[in-house]
């Protein structure tokens, strides 16, 4: 089974996502960034879903020490819509994601997002 890694400080998003995911997926969540960090560490992966506002460590900066790991660089790391953020695509290619959810995060959007990085389910 793949696993992926979910770092979002809203709890309503994580409950939505483990919702989608749980059954074709592994999944592990984490509220902050140390947390997420430690999660992807542990777990390599197989995809990371990431917001880049995040309360203890700047999204950009943890996408920067996840590709400094050669274990994990080559991970996809697709940054979460963030409605407060305008362009936050933007930010999350120059923060070195390898995708980015547009807002709102939707189901077939993700399902999408799986499919293109993962292959589906």
């Amino acid at each position: 089974m793949q696993t992926i890694v979910v770092i979002e400080p809203h709890s309503t998003q994580r409950a939505q996502l483990a919702r989608w995911l749980r059954d074709d997926y592994l999944v592990f969540m984490a509220a902050d960034g140390v947390a997420g960090l430690a999660l992807a560490e542990r777990h390599e992966p197989d995809l990371i879903f990431l917001a880049l506002t995040l309360p203890d460590l700047d999204g950009a900066a943890m996408v920067r020490q996840l590709k400094a790991q050669a274990r994990l660089r080559d991970i996809p790391m697709v940054a979460l819509p963030s409605p407060a953020m305008p362009g936050a695509d933007v930010r999350a290619r120059d923060a070195g994601c390898t995708d980015a959810f547009r807002a709102p995060l939707e189901e077939e959007h993700v399902s999408a997002m799986l499919t293109r990085w993962l292959g589906g389910g």
